[in-house]
């Protein structure tokens, strides 16, 4: 099973986040993301074997637990690109308010996975919803500009779980389900 840990976005969000994702339609090389399966991703597992889910759907339990953070809510607004700017392979939006809980959340389940075996993270967790990622540099300008130019909010929401999630890769795109939810 192919598993990451999320904080998904309302059903109600999608028709928001395609309007920000239509900013950046005329620009060759993008491979947007469904706008219905918006979320952050705290952690991404990879593949895990069945027999190992158990131990993963308790360590992600302890970790939220852990994490003592309790419902919350979250603004989504602002955009973004990793690695930078001069060179992107991720178009993102991002989080403010909502931001230090998500990290706290983040760094409770890195704790508790890493003790599992799963790889740490090699770079500081930005809080982001992917919008699409860059397959070549075509559009680069335009999305460089439109990044520069534009500061959408989508909208806040209530935070009151987290998710672990199996994407299975199909030709039209990952698709999501959740495996278990844990309540803030």
């Amino acid at each position: 099973m192919r598993l990451f840990v999320s904080v998904d976005l309302p059903d109600e969000f999608a028709a928001q986040i395609e309007q920000v994702q239509d900013h950046f339609a005329d620009a060759p090389g993008l491979d947007f993301t469904d706008p219905e399966q918006a979320h952050v991703t705290l952690k991404f597992l990879g593949d895990v074997n069945q027999g190992e889910l158990p131990r993963v759907k308790n360590a992600v339990r302890r970790a939220v637990s852990d994490a003592g953070v309790e419902p919350f809510e979250a603004t989504f607004e602002g955009l973004g690109v990793f690695p930078d700017i001069s060179y992107i392979k991720v178009l993102w939006l991002g989080v403010s308010d909502g931001g230090e809980e998500l990290t706290s959340l983040h760094e409770a389940i890195e704790r508790e996975v890493t003790r599992l075996g799963f790889d740490s993270e090699e770079h500081e967790f930005t809080p982001h919803v992917t919008l699409a990622r860059m397959d070549h540099a075509g559009g680069k300008e335009l999305v460089q500009d439109t990044v520069e130019e534009r500061d959408p909010t989508v909208g806040t929401a209530e935070v009151t779980e987290v998710r672990l999630t199996e994407s299975v890769l199909t030709e039209a795109g990952p698709d999501y389900s959740t495996v278990e939810s844990f309540e803030l």
